[in-house]
């Protein structure tokens, strides 16, 4: 995990950015996928209990507010491994998926392999993260803009640590025998419009949808588990009063606590539940 603050438009932002590094590349990747799933769980509880606190002031939010799912230009679309990952994280997360190394690709392949992406997304019923639709006031200049940015899912980058020189000008790219690929070029690949809707147009959008929609999936799903919990002890509590006459009132009371303590919960649980219902943009639950 790496934080660090970049400034776009004079505004500052502080950035946590969690890598990956393996996924997938075992042999057996069956439970590769398992500590990210963690992971994300992990921040959501860690939100869940500060929020529970008794000091609710300056909650540090660590939630996941967007997985960039880098697909691998070499193959024919997505692998299993990544439409199962996907159905893992979509109700957990805002997905945006990626095809790596564009860079390997001529301008058809990429083209073909967007569209074959999208596709076997659409087929596989896999949620990825949905742009709002402009308002009807909004300028045709950001409506142009918000069409190149739609239409460009999946996003091609490329990535680079190197800096090389074009036309008397330092930029950042990869340079090969027959030229340089330059990241930061809209004519090369879509670093541009990922930068921009992550940073600038987008960026509250999917905190947005993080904290009403997956915090909420989190928070009912952690709630109907402890829903259970308490039903068993209650039932716990039933076979012991059973088995003490002697301590029956006792039993009896903490019985009634139980019974109030699971009534609160269902109410909240249903209340949960009506809203995300309510809600256009909620994805479906699954796995």
């Amino acid at each position: 995990r790496k934080q660090l603050e970049i400034e776009e438009k004079g505004v500052k932002v502080r950035l946590s950015v969690v890598d990956t590094p393996g996924f997938s590349e075992a042999l057996n990747g069956e439970k590769s996928w398992q500590p990210i799933i963690d992971y994300v769980d992990r921040q959501f509880e860690q939100y869940y209990q500060a929020e529970s606190g008794v000091n609710r002031k300056n909650i540090q939010d660590s939630r996941v507010h967007c997985c960039l799912y880098f697909i691998s230009p070499y193959g024919h679309g997505l692998k299993p491994i990544d439409v199962f990952m996907m159905k893992k994280l979509h109700h957990k997360v805002n997905i945006i998926p990626l095809i790596a190394k564009s860079d390997t690709l001529t301008p058809k392949e990429r083209s073909h392999l967007k569209n074959k992406v999208m596709e076997q997304i659409e087929e596989n019923h896999i949620n990825i993260y949905k742009f709002p639709e402009c308002d009807s006031d909004e300028d045709e200049e950001f409506k142009q803009q918000d069409r190149e940015l739609k239409s460009a899912i999946p996003f091609a980058v490329v990535g680079s640590n190197t800096v090389v020189e074009v036309a008397g000008k330092k930029v950042r790219g990869r340079m090969y025998q027959w030229g340089i690929v330059e990241v930061e070029n809209p004519a090369h690949c879509d670093f541009v419009k990922l930068r921009q809707m992550l940073i600038s147009t987008h960026m509250q959008d999917l905190k947005d949808i993080t904290s009403d929609i997956h915090y909420e999936n989190y928070r009912a799903e952690h709630l109907a588990e402890q829903m259970k919990q308490s039903t068993r002890e209650r039932m716990k509590l039933k076979r012991e009063s059973m088995l003490n006459p002697g301590k029956m009132e006792d039993t009896d009371n903490l019985i009634a606590q139980k019974d109030a303590e699971i009534q609160r919960m269902q109410e909240m649980l249903a209340k949960m539940q009506a809203q995300l219902q309510t809600n256009p943009r909620t994805p479906v639950n699954g796995t």
